[in-house]
């Protein structure tokens, strides 16, 4: 029995309930999971941007060789696959055991060796695992306790390390894009998938990242070009989706 078996846990049991009913849908890019995949590449560029600089790796086909990467809330894979064929040792950490099943098959057919572990980010903390890069994308509007979740992020991170999260924040924007149009116009996704009082502006993000000791070192929003369906970076537009970046000291 290791800490771990006595970690307290953030998790949402009816959040992941919500994830565990269209787990099969992760890998179809017109089904459930739209969203994150035309949002993607514009994730993926900022990430790797941030690795890159942190780290002085060489950008290209072995960006991130010799470093460690966890992704907490790693869902189906959209993020880690491309982690690993960048060269990281990639660890999915996963509440729902279907987006596990889901994400270890679609690895094994791409020849990709990924950690899929159905575990939470409290466990791997209590049991002193660290990585070089946290990623928690899409996730922190999720959990159920937002300050012990963060701690659980920031002790992953090892010194010099970075943490780098992405989600939305809560402005009468993100209710009209969000909820009003990704999830009852459009049907991009199920009704009831975000909790609107769950989001966290970025201020808020940030406090919450400071008081776990970690610095705030890149703020970045994320929109939507609703003709092309692109996303892009804006230096000045955090009022729907952002992505920031923490150091860990």
């Amino acid at each position: 029995m290791t800490d771990a078996d006595f970690a307290p846990t953030t998790i949402d049991a009816q959040e992941v309930a919500k994830f565990e009913a269209i787990s099969a849908e992760w890998w179809d890019p017109d089904g459930k999971f739209k969203p994150l995949h035309l949002m993607n590449p514009c994730r993926l560029d900022y990430i790797l941007n941030q690795i890159v600089g942190q780290f002085g790796t060489q950008p290209g086909r072995s960006a991130l060789a010799g470093l460690s990467v966890v992704d907490v809330g790693s869902g189906g894979g959209l993020i880690a696959e491309p982690m690993a064929r960048l060269g990281a040792k990639v660890t999915g950490l996963e509440a729902a055991v279907g987006n596990v099943a889901v994400a270890s098959a679609h690895a094994a057919t791409m020849g990709l060796t990924i950690d899929y572990q159905v575990r939470t980010a409290e466990a791997a903390a209590a049991d002193g695992d660290q990585f070089d890069v946290v990623l928690a994308l899409e996730i922190v509007e999720h959990v159920a306790d937002v300050p012990s979740f963060i701690e659980a992020l920031a002790t992953l991170v090892r010194p010099g390390g970075l943490l780098i999260m992405s989600t939305l924040s809560r402005t009468a924007k993100s209710w009209v894009g969000a909820i009003v149009g990704a999830e009852r116009i459009l049907r991009w996704l199920p009704v009831g998938t975000h909790d609107w009082n769950k989001f966290l502006t970025p201020e808020e993000l940030e406090a919450a990242i400071a008081v776990a000791g970690l610095e705030v070192v890149d703020c970045k929003g994320m929109v939507l070009n609703p003709v092309s369906g692109d996303w892009a970076l804006s230096d000045t537009d955090l009022s729907m989706n952002y992505i920031l970046t923490a150091e860990k000291a």
